[in-house]
């Protein structure tokens, strides 16, 4: 590489939810230290401004998703994509983080110099192909965890023969019209279940076809506990309350589903029965082969899916496809489906490292062979943290935490004349557990390519932010499996 000339205390890569939470921390937290948040695309937002399908929206409650240090003022607690990207400028405008961020540019390649005890970047233009270089104390990664460029697609036998459009939600764009048209979204996840009732009333019909069934919970898109304390209390004070609230009531459920995963089950499946009621509820379309909380439970607020399967502008169909015909999708059963559009809400491709090829010191890091450092770090890889959010609460909530957490550690290492910082296992730590305790389609698909969990704290990914929070603002920064080297 040639000489660096723009270098960095800290070097933010996405300007999503993680990356503005970042900035706001490290503005606050280490005033004196210099930053800089390189985002690939030309918005911020990440996940909120990449997908443009109907409905978009949080299927976790914007008082946890939202920041703690900003209070989610609307009435809705589950809200629309647009709604959270206005929260997300009002928080780069009110702390002044307009300036701190590159659009278009994307990271590229990371090499860490032990000799220099900095990484070395290079960053591309992605206007005009020109690669910077820029080097940083610290690399701290936020821009999620799957690829921004392509979503999943199975092959489908036939698909070339369709004659109507084959659009991927992540591809979806404002002008696509369906109007009038048939429609069958393949998928039972969170963006199928969103999209089929922001449809379903201009569609002719909407199907959503699925391998197999998921588990949904309806509940209010509006907290009126929220509403009530607003009218009474300081803003802030009744966000505080509100914001605990759901962070001790989502912890109880999901301690409690865990537990006596049969009795949850049965009560998740009874409530979409009672929502749907005896004539539309068929237990095939409802009855999951895995047990809640293998994978995430679907959020249908104010019961809209099943709302719109009443009016019968929605339908259900569990089967399996054998191929695309010119007028839809012929079913392994022998049903045919037809539709002017297919809507493949089929997953994303997940993706760690944001994609940006790593070096430490002339070796490729291999990063499924290292191990998940208190979920924000890696074994043996110096100077580096990575956001990912809780798979069993709000991801605001484990961004914030590790943004707390780089905060703390800049200014121990300040304060002890240190450079560089290594999680590096003991003798009794061993490769132990996935990296995420779940089984959706997303993550099975690369578990091969993620990284470990260990047999022992610190290096147990716990998914439990309570644990978490009193580990990252009272614990000490110091711990036997992370080596600090002061500077020479």
């Amino acid at each position: 590489m040639s000489p660096m000339t723009n270098h960095f205390d800290v070097l933010i890569v996405g300007a999503g939810i993680s990356g503005i939470g970042a900035a706001y921390h490290l503005q606050e937290k280490c005033p004196d230290k210099s930053f800089i948040i390189f985002e690939a695309r030309e918005n911020f937002g990440g996940t909120w401004d990449l997908f443009q399908y109907p409905g978009i929206r949080s299927d976790s409650d914007m008082h946890t998703m939202g920041f703690r240090f900003k209070p989610w003022k609307s009435h809705k607690s589950i809200a629309d994509g647009p709604s959270i990207m206005e929260y997300l400028k009002e928080t780069i405008e009110e702390n002044g983080l307009q300036d701190k961020i590159h659009f278009k540019s994307k990271v590229k390649s990371a090499f860490w110099s032990s000799q220099s005890a900095q990484w070395e970047i290079e960053v591309e233009d992605n206007m005009t192909g020109k690669i910077e270089q820029y080097t940083c104390s610290f690399l701290h990664l936020c821009g999620g965890y799957y690829n921004y460029s392509e979503g999943y697609i199975p092959i489908f036998k036939g698909s070339k023969s369709f004659k109507g459009e084959i659009i991927h939600p992540q591809k979806w764009t404002k002008d696509i019209d369906y109007q009038d048209k048939d429609v069958v979204v393949i998928g039972s996840g969170a963006t199928a279940v969103t999209m089929i009732p922001a449809m379903a009333n201009k569609v002719k019909h909407i199907t959503m076809l699925q391998r197999s069934p998921t588990y949904y919970m309806s509940r209010p898109d509006i907290d009126y506990i929220s509403n009530f304390l607003k009218k009474y209390l300081p803003e802030a004070l009744a966000y505080f309350l509100v914001r605990w609230k759901n962070i001790l009531l989502g912890r109880l459920f999901f301690v409690l589903l865990k537990r006596n995963p049969q009795k949850y089950k049965e009560m998740l499946i009874q409530g979409v029965k009672d929502n749907l009621g005896e004539d539309l509820f068929d237990e095939k379309d409802f009855t999951p082969k895995y047990m809640p909380w293998d994978q995430r439970l679907c959020f249908v607020p104010n019961a809209d899916l099943f709302e719109s399967m009443k009016s019968g502008k929605a339908s259900v169909v569990t089967d399996s496809i054998d191929k695309f015909t010119q007028d839809g999708i012929l079913l392994k059963s022998g049903k045919e489906l037809t539709a002017d559009i297919i809507v493949t809400a089929t997953g994303l491709n997940m993706e760690l490292l944001n994609g940006i090829k790593i070096t430490i010191d002339n070796a490729p890091l291999d990063i499924s062979s290292k191990m998940s450092f208190k979920g924000r770090m890696f074994s043996d890889v110096p100077n580096l943290t990575a956001t990912f959010g809780y798979t069993t609460a709000s991801w605001t909530l484990g961004a914030d935490l590790t943004n707390e957490f780089l905060c703390r550690l800049i200014k121990y290492m300040d304060k002890k004349g240190f450079n560089k910082v290594v999680p590096t296992p003991g003798k009794n730590i061993k490769p132990e557990g996935d990296y995420l305790d779940l089984n959706s389609g997303y993550i099975e698909r690369v578990k091969h390519a993620l990284p470990k969990q260990g047999n022992k704290s610190p290096w147990i990914n716990s998914q439990n932010y309570l644990q978490d929070i009193r580990e990252v603002r009272l614990g000490s920064i110091k711990n036997k499996d992370l080596k600090f080297v002061a500077s020479q």
